[in-house]
């Protein structure tokens, strides 16, 4: 039998849950326990929040990522290289430098907090600039490197020793991370502190001899002046100074401009040191060695007497009926070798010098020969002590100065004295005036105490000892009654040769000097003393400085005036 759905019934899907609900049949259930319900969907609203959140720490993310690489990538590329592994110097302690006494003349200031080395200090008493000299300091650049690591020596001690006073800088290697905090650091290399240096110098007599020269220089008129006193067995040197100067702990800080502007534009060259390096007309300082080239070539006896009424007068080779004549600063009579040196007699040393009448000379060669012996014209050292030669003046000096113009007697006369283009160092003239005081050994000086300086090497002058014998008794009756005499002092016998060197066309203006030795029976010290460019008229001179400081000595008890 066929059965037909009716046309009204509709047709559904039936939903599996109404089929399982169907199939428990459960009347009155509590839908609230029923664990298989359907949970509600997530909002639109919400995932569109939680979207810009994750948008914004993106752009966030990005941002920092851009400023990092493209905007300061070279930067951190830069810190990150240079700050990983980084070398630094350690530095070394700078060594002190001290007077024979252990005082301290150049020493190093505590450093400050956070500074790499420590500053140099200098002794604020006056006559050490030249000796000490300066230095220049390790020097950074804009980013604050190092571009010169090490301690520069510009002049004096600071320079000649400076390898030995900076030691040996010390290598540490500091690690650390992008940001330049230091991680870590080792130290590769310790540092090796400078020696310290002890000078010859007193630090006492230096100032006090400094203070008697610019004292004189500034009262009468003295363009500038210098001072050395050395031991004539050690060439230990003593006193070393010349005037004016410059402060050595201006020169190594820099900074002070209107100071080191004066230096520079001073007519008075105060960065010259005139001990070393300063070239003057010594004038009669000279006439002890004129004296031995006449003993030693048997050109005179040292007994035989020349008359001095106050000049020579020789014709005139251009006009025989007029007579060229050469001036003694005054008459002097009768005067013998010891008496001429005495009295500086410049008639003696004209005739002795050149020849006179029937008194030979040595002439213009043998002239030349035993100053050079004696040092002069020449320049055999190096270092601290090196210096310009000078000038011995000869014919062939004056082809070159004056071409076409010959050599004359009275160019020798004037070379005799210590005039003419005669030229020296105050360093020349102690080494000389030392060997005539030790009896013939040329001494090169040191600026050490002997405990810790080299052996000083020195050379033999082949000269007669008895002729060494009448210089030094020609330069104690010098000092006794004759141009030195205001060094005769009761407490020590000095023996010295003054010279005054006229200067210029007018002779307005001359350089004084005074060399010597002490005490004259057995003697230990040598000394020079100039005074650079004064008035003529003027009566005080290079003989009151040294008088000054031999008073002092006696007065402050030095043991350098100790019999």
């Amino acid at each position: 039998m066929n059965f037909r759905r009716p046309k009204s019934v509709v047709r559904r899907e039936i939903d599996p849950d109404e089929i399982f609900l169907d199939s428990e049949n459960l009347p009155g259930f509590d839908v609230y326990q029923f664990e298989g319900r359907i949970e509600k969907p997530v909002s639109i609203s919400s995932i569109v929040a939680l979207s810009a959140v994750f948008l914004l720490m993106l752009f966030v993310l990005l941002g920092k990522a851009w400023t990092l690489q493209a905007k300061d990538g070279a930067k951190y590329v830069a810190m990150s290289q240079n700050n990983l592994l980084q070398e630094t110097v350690i530095y070394a302690s700078r060594g002190a430098i001290l007077d024979r006494n252990g005082e301290r003349l150049a020493w190093n200031a505590p450093a400050d907090i956070g500074a790499d080395f420590s500053l140099r200090a200098y002794t604020t008493d006056p006559g050490f600039g030249h000796i000490l000299g300066y230095i220049k300091y390790p020097t950074k650049d804009k980013q604050g490197n190092y571009y010169r690591k090490d301690f520069q020596g510009v002049a004096g001690v600071e320079k000649y020793w400076n390898d030995e006073l900076e030691g040996e800088h010390g290598l540490k290697i500091v690690e650390t991370d992008a940001l330049g905090k230091v991680s870590s650091e080792s130290v590769i290399r310790p540092a090796k502190d400078g020696a310290n240096l002890e000078l010859s110098i007193d630090a006492a007599v230096q100032k006090k001899l400094y203070e008697s020269i610019a004292g004189l220089a500034d009262r009468v008129g003295f363009t500038g002046g210098a001072g050395v006193i050395m031991d004539v067995h050690t060439g230990e040197v003593i006193a070393l100074t010349s005037y004016p100067e410059y402060k050595s702990d201006i020169m190594t800080n820099g900074g002070n401009d209107k100071a080191i502007s004066g230096y520079l534009t001073d007519a008075r060259k105060p960065f010259l040191d005139r001990i070393l390096a300063g070239l003057y007309t010594p004038g009669s300082i000279v006439k002890p060695y004129v004296a031995i080239g006449a003993l030693e070539e048997k050109v005179i006896d040292p007994k035989t007497e020349i008359l001095s009424t106050g000049s020579i007068s020789i014709p005139n080779p251009y006009d025989p009926a007029r007579k060229s004549v050469f001036m003694d600063w005054k008459a002097h009579g009768l005067v013998d070798m010891r008496e001429a040196l005495a009295v500086s007699s410049d008639v003696y040393f004209y005739e002795v010098g050149g020849g006179f009448e029937k008194q030979a000379g040595l002439g213009i060669d043998r002239l030349n020969k035993y100053f050079r012996m004696f040092g002069f014209g020449q320049n055999t050292e190096t270092g601290f002590f090196s210096g310009p030669a000078g000038t011995i003046p000869s014919p062939s000096w004056k082809d070159k100065v004056f071409p076409g113009d010959p050599w004359r007697i009275g160019d020798t006369y004037f070379t005799a004295i210590g005039q003419y283009g005669f030229q020296v160092t105050p360093l020349q003239m102690l080494k000389a005036v030392t060997t005539v005081a030790n009896g013939g050994a040329y001494i090169h000086p040191s600026i050490f105490k002997s405990a810790t300086s080299t052996p000083i090497s020195g050379e033999t002058i082949p000269v007669d000892p008895a002729d060494f014998k009448v210089i030094r008794e020609g330069m104690r009756q010098g000092a006794l009654v004759g141009t030195a005499s205001g060094l005769n002092v009761p407490y020590v016998e000095v023996a010295a040769k003054t010279g005054t060197a006229e200067l210029g066309v007018s002779k307005a203006f001359v350089n004084s000097w005074v060399t010597g030795f002490f005490p004259y029976k057995d003697p230990k010290y040598a000394f020079v003393v100039m005074m650079e460019r004064g008035p003529r008229a003027n009566i005080y001179g290079a003989t009151y400085v040294m008088r000054e400081l031999l008073d002092w000595m006696h007065q402050t008890d030095a043991p350098y005036i100790k019999s």
